[in-house]
């Protein structure tokens, strides 16, 4: 009977249930771009995937930031946060023991309650109490509380693995776009030293009556575009060390001290290709796929905590202590004080209150199931994109080579008229400048083929490996 007055008097929960459902990477299609690109031989990233450039500078810099980087800084703390919040609520599982004394130096009224041995007269009262207090969690509240803010700290740390690898990714990329920056000012620089020659011909062509003015004059007009061209791309280099320095955690002095990229990825001719467990593996890979998931269990252990708060809250309290008036009793066996209290509380009354309270832990796990599908969804998207870019640039690569060919083909047949007799040196120059523009687009297609690599990584999850219970 009293089971049943107890269950009697619970709040009804209505019809308050979750509403979305989680993807699995299998239900989506991952695509023939992803599917062409899977290489048995090919793994996952390793967690230092950037010491694949082979340049020791990069190795310096990306140990310095990981070690230095503010807003690195700020995302660990969160973690110690998450934790010390998840020691809070494994507290509140745990038997609870407070202990108090106090002494009060009292008038006693002539004809009060006192006693009358008492009445009149100052008297000093003493207490101390321990005092020990559990809540029994029969409906598993407070452990569902606790695996929410457990959940919380594999949210956090898994948002501190994206901000490293969003952190390793601008360094990487940085980085590639300052070896593309200084190759580019080279490439720069002969072609000014090229149209400085060709100028110099056309001058000497028109002194001798070979040519009119108006040819020296469209030379002379190309001269300073490229030498703004080539002070643009300067400072763009003095920009590039600047931020590299501010990822490292350090000032911009900093940044003038890193020297000219060399990174080797261009010479090993490394294949790019995906684990052939893609996606099934790639949920336990992505930092933000990973965060998202810890976020669906979190909120689904608060829904069962707003759940068991429907139920009877049953609680064990006892105190033991010593009473006395005057100090010299207070140690007596007549002063000792003990008891033991059980409480119980129905939710007779509040189930408006709570189903609010339920409804509004259903609507948030209904979120964040949606936003882990979101997750899931662009992850995808991200690796058949970058799939893409590296099926494009290998295409560009090899149209690249051949125009460069060409043009170097159409070089040494200028020089070889020139030899002998059947043009002068500005056809020479001219085919030079050609070529020194494909030069250009092979560093260009260079330079994306280094920042695919890095695309991939990231794509891929960096060198995370996450295991979800």
């Amino acid at each position: 009977m009293a089971a049943a007055l107890v269950l009697a008097g619970c709040a009804g929960m209505g019809n308050v249930k979750p509403q979305a459902h989680a993807l699995r990477p299998a239900e989506l299609a991952a695509g023939q771009a992803i599917a062409a690109a899977a290489d048995p031989a090919a793994g996952w990233p390793r967690e230092e995937w950037w010491k694949a450039f082979g340049d020791p500078q990069l190795d310096r810099l990306m140990a310095a930031a990981l070690a230095d980087n503010p807003t690195l800084k700020v995302a660990q703390a969160r973690v110690r946060q998450a934790e010390a919040l998840a020691g809070v609520a494994h507290a509140a599982t745990l038997p609870r023991v407070d202990a108090s004394a106090s002494t009060t130096r009292e008038l006693f009224a002539s004809h009060g309650s006192a006693p009358a041995a008492i009445a009149g007269s100052w008297q000093w009262y003493n207490a101390a109490t321990l005092t020990g207090s559990y809540d029994l969690d029969v409906w598993g509240r407070q452990r569902d509380l606790l695996a929410a803010a457990v959940d919380e700290t594999h949210v956090a740390a898994a948002e501190a693995q994206m901000a490293r690898l969003a952190l390793q990714t601008a360094i990487v990329r940085d980085y590639i776009q300052l070896w593309y920056r200084h190759a580019l000012q080279d490439s720069v620089a002969d072609s000014l030293a090229q149209r400085q020659r060709i100028l110099e011909i056309a001058r000497k062509r028109h002194q001798a009556g070979l040519t009119g003015e108006l040819d020296v004059a469209a030379i002379e007009t190309t001269l300073p575009a490229g030498r703004r061209q080539h002070e643009e791309i300067g400072a763009s280099i003095a920009v590039l060390r600047h931020q590299l320095a501010a990822l490292i955690g350090r000032g911009p002095g900093d940044g003038d001290t890193i020297a000219r990229p060399a990174p080797a990825l261009l010479a090993n001719g490394a294949r790019l290709g995906l684990p052939s467990v893609l996606p099934a593996e790639l949920v336990g890979r992505r930092p933000d796929i990973a965060a998202q998931r810890w976020r669906v269990e979190a909120a689904a252990h608060d829904i069962d905590a707003a759940r068991a708060a429907f139920y009877p809250n049953i609680n064990i309290a006892a105190f033991a202590g010593l009473q006395s008036f005057g100090f010299s009793r207070l140690l007596e066996s007549s002063a000792r004080t003990w008891g033991v209290t059980p409480a119980l509380s129905l939710p007779i009354f509040e189930g408006g209150r709570l189903r609010g309270q339920l409804g509004a832990r259903t609507a948030a796990y209904d979120a964040a199931v949606e936003q882990y599908n979101a997750t899931l969804v662009q992850a995808l998207a991200d690796v058949a994109n970058v799939v893409a870019k590296i099926h494009s640039t290998q295409q560009q690569e090899q149209l690249a080579q051949r125009a460069l060919a060409s043009a170097r083909r159409t070089e040494t047949l200028a020089e070889q008229a020139y030899k002998a007799g059947m043009t002068d040196y500005l056809g020479v120059l001219q085919a030079k400048l050609t070529l020194l523009a494909e030069q250009d687009q092979v560093l260009r297609v260079a330079g994306e083929r280094l920042d695919n690599y890095a695309s991939l990584m990231t794509a891929l999850g960096g060198g995370m490996e996450i295991h979800f219970p």
